[in-house]
């Protein structure tokens, strides 16, 4: 009997992501473009700026973001590593605060302000209860992360190798791949490019093998397989978490439901 781990959220064998900054008000018209072609992001948002010139309001944020995730970028988009402890905590948690009584759910992940971030920031965001943060790193690949407290995507929208990308993203025989999108929806009015981004998501959009997620859902996603528990035989597993997942049993999905225990010779 062979055991792999190659499939996502109900046995889809890729993922795809977005994930956009600062909370501007044309996320409006870009949660419409993703809505439309079946895309699903996360949106890492400055309460601090929230009702301000050009940017979300907060009947926005409480509106339009229903099948997206709305994240932390800190209170007022500081450099977070010329400021103290003290006002990192208070950064992180009145955004996460402020964030939370606007979508009513636990707000959990984020995104480094100017994608600065130090080993000393992480340590301190993890007690703060950040489960991932992006940084602004690209990888050109579709490698799931070393660490999702310093989570490198696979490229910015104006990657000149965005859509090069895409193709090989929708050929990619490797295990697990995740195509990682980031970006601000501001650029889109400053280029003039709204094409760009429609092109990209008609383009990546539909796909029978994808599973369209949000940040926090590929991290809790990855942290149950990861968290399956087999005998030492590997006939038989259990999932102590919350999360269905899926795994392969000799070429086949095998759906592993949250706390349950699967004898694999049975199937």
């Amino acid at each position: 009997m062979k055991v792999q781990f190659k499939y996502y959220k109900d046995a889809k064998k890729r993922a795809l992501t977005m994930s956009y900054d600062d909370g501007r008000e044309v996320d409006n018209r870009l949660v419409q473009i993703f809505n439309l072609h079946g895309i699903r992001g996360t949106f890492h948002l400055n309460s601090g700026f929230l009702g301000t010139d050009r940017c979300l309001t907060h009947e926005d944020v409480r509106d339009r973001f229903a099948h997206h995730e709305i994240s932390v970028h800190t209170l007022t988009h500081p450099w977070c590593d010329k400021i103290s402890d003290e006002e990192l905590h208070f950064e992180v948690m009145e955004d996460r605060k402020n964030l939370e009584a606007l979508c009513g759910y636990p707000v959990r992940g984020m995104s480094y302000p100017f994608g600065v971030y130090t080993t000393h920031m992480i340590e301190v965001l993890k007690s703060l209860g950040m489960k991932y943060a992006r940084t602004i790193k690209s990888t050109d690949s579709f490698a799931l992360p070393d660490d999702f407290m310093a989570w490198h995507p696979t490229c910015h929208h104006d990657s000149p190798k965005l859509f090069e990308l895409l193709e090989k993203f929708k050929s990619s025989r490797m295990p697990l791949p995740l195509f990682y999108v980031w970006g601000h929806s501001f650029e889109f009015d400053q280029k003039n490019n709204w094409s760009h981004i429609e092109r990209f998501c008609a383009e990546a959009g539909g796909l029978q093998d994808v599973w369209y997620a949000t940040n926090i859902e590929i991290y809790d996603y990855l942290t149950a397989l990861r968290a399956l528990a087999f005998t030492a035989d590997r006939t038989v597993v259990y999932n102590p978490t919350a999360t269905d997942v899926w795994i392969a049993v000799d070429d086949a999905p095998v759906r592993i439901c949250a706390g349950a225990t699967v004898d694999l010779t049975t199937l």
